[in-house]
């Protein structure tokens, strides 16, 4: 169920990326800007729980095993 939902995290932002160049086009510069900041966050969020650590366990990895 996890992995569903970060996949469509990770779509998301690649729409809002799309969508903010067709904003910037029609001259909605700072809901394009906002747009691209908010991509960035939902990457980010994808990065955190799916890159390990020093352990070399993911924070998602944790999650499905229980602990």
């Amino acid at each position: 169920m996890t992995d569903a939902v970060l996949s469509i995290v990770v779509l998301l932002a690649i729409a809002l990326i799309v969508g903010a160049v067709f904003a910037y086009r029609g001259g909605y510069r700072r809901q394009a800007v906002l747009m691209v900041i908010l991509a960035l966050v939902a990457g980010m969020n994808v990065a955190i729980w799916t890159v390990p650590n020093e352990a070399g366990e993911a924070p998602l990895d944790r999650i499905e095993r229980g602990r």
